[in-house]
C-alpha cells in the first residue's frame, strides 16, 4: 500500500499510533516499536517540559532509525484564575485522603512556554509534527516545514480542516466524536462539533486537497478499510495501542479498556476542564455531581487533578484515573505493538 502521505513521511503502513499525552501512554519503547513495524509511532509531548521532550526524542532515536512523530497542544488563551476554588478543593480532598496524599493545593500553571516546547520538538529528530486544540499561525507552520518536518493539524469539523489547509498544514487528522481523549475542537462549540468519524472523513475529504488521517473508533482492519474507502490516506489509532505490551499505562487502565462495552465511555470535563472522552469511573462520576459545578476551567482543573492521577497510576487504582478511551474500546486486543500492526495489515489484506 502506498500514497503520497505515506511516501512523504517514509512509512509503509497507513497506521499512526496516536500521540496520547500523560500517564506514560507513549513511552519510547512503544513509539519505536510502532515505527520499527513500518507504521508511525507518535510521542504525546504536550505535558512535557522542553528538557523532557529532548530526552524522550533521544531515547526514541536510540531505538529506531525510522520516522516518528511528536505532538503538542496549540497555545490557547488562558482564563483568569477562578476566585473561589473551595468546592473544587473539597471534592478532590476526599480522593487525596484515600490515596495517602496531602490535601490538594491551589492549581498552578506550567513554567515553560509553547515556544520552548516547539523548539525542543523540532530539534528532537521527529519527521512529523502534529498539533491539536487549535490552529498555529502560518508563520509557525512554515518555520516547522522549513526544517523538513511534515506538519499535521487536528480538525473536528469541515471548517476547521479548511482553516488548517489555508494556514499551510501538510495534512489533517479528522477526529471523530467517537475518539478517546481530548476533543480538538477550536472553531465552534464542542456540542456542535461532535461529528462521528465515518461521517466526518468523507465530508473533509471532499472539502480539502491535502491528505487526511481518520481518527476515532478505529480498532481493527474493518475500521481501517472503511476509513481508507471514505477518503483517508491513513488512520490514527489510540485506544488500540493502549493495551499493547509496550504502553506504559497502569494495568488497571488496560483492564478497563479490555472490559469496556459500547456504552462505557462519555465525554467529560471532570479531569482537565476540557471535554474529553473516557471510560466512566468513580472519580468522573463524583466530580460531575451538581452538574460539574466544582470543575474548574482548563488548564486549572488539569493541574488540580494531576497529583491524584499520578498517585492512582502508581497505585494502579483505575477509579481515580482519567481512563481516556474511544467508543469502540471493547474491540481492543492485548498483544505487542508489532503484532498489532502486523495483525491490522493482515486484516485489510495487505
Amino acid at each position: 500500500m502506498t500514497n503520497r502521505l505515506l511516501e512523504r513521511i517514509g512509512i509503509e503502513h497507513p497506521i499512526f499510533q496516536a500521540p496520547m499525552g500523560g500517564a506514560n501512554a507513549t513511552p519510547p519503547a512503544l513509539v519505536a516499536a510502532v515505527s520499527n513495524a513500518r507504521a508511525l509511532g507518535f510521542v504525546g509531548a504536550a505535558y512535557m517540559t522542553p528538557d523532557q521532550i529532548g530526552r524522550e526524542c533521544a531515547a526514541i532515536r536510540a531505538l529506531t532509525s525510522r520516522p516518528f512523530g511528536i505532538n503538542l497542544f496549540a497555545p490557547m488563551a488562558i482564563p483568569d484564575p477562578p476566585s473561589d476554588i473551595a468546592t473544587a478543593l473539597d471534592r478532590i480532598a476526599t480522593f487525596h485522603g484515600e490515596l495517602g496524599l496531602p490535601p490538594p493545593s491551589r492549581p498552578t500553571l506550567p513554567a515553560h512556554s509553547f515556544d520552548d516546547q516547539l523548539t525542543a520538538a523540532v530539534d528532537g529528530g521527529a519527521g512529523v509534527f502534529s498539533f491539536t486544540f487549535g490552529a498555529l499561525s502560518s508563520e509557525v507552520i512554515g518555520k516547522v516545514k522549513r526544517r523538513g518536518i511534515y506538519v499535521i493539524g487536528t480538525a473536528t469539523t469541515v471548517d476547521e480542516a479548511i482553516r488548517l489547509e489555508r494556514l499551510g498544514a501538510d495534512a489533517v487528522v479528522a477526529q471523530g466524536s467517537d475518539a478517546g481523549g481530548h476533543r480538538g475542537t477550536f472553531l465552534a462549540a464542542f456540542e456542535s462539533s461532535m461529528v462521528g468519524t465515518m461521517s466526518l472523513v468523507p465530508l473533509i475529504a471532499d472539502a480539502i486537497r491535502i491528505p487526511l488521517v481518520a481518527s476515532g473508533g478505529i480498532m481493527d482492519g474493518r475500521g481501517i478499510a472503511a476509513a481508507l474507502g471514505l477518503g483517508a490516506s491513513a488512520v490514527q489509532m489510540g485506544t488500540a495501542f493502549l493495551v499493547t505490551d509496550e504502553c506504559g499505562v497502569a494495568e488497571s487502565y488496560k483492564d478497563a479498556v479490555l472490559s469496556a462495552r459500547d456504552n462505557s465511555t462519555r465525554v467529560t470535563r471532570a479531569f482537565s476542564g476540557r471535554p474529553a472522552r473516557g471510560i466512566v469511573n468513580r472519580a468522573m462520576t463524583e466530580l460531575e455531581r451538581d452538574g460539574g459545578a466544582a470543575i474548574l476551567p482548563y488548564p486549572y482543573q488539569n493541574s488540580l487533578t494531576r497529583a491524584m492521577r499520578n498517585a492512582a497510576a502508581q497505585q494502579d487504582r483505575a477509579e481515580f484515573l482519567s481512563l481516556w478511551a474511544g467508543q469502540a474500546a471493547g474491540l481492543a486486543r492485548r498483544m505487542s505493538a508489532a503484532e498489532l500492526v502486523a495483525t491490522l495489515m493482515r486484516e485489510i489484506g495487505a
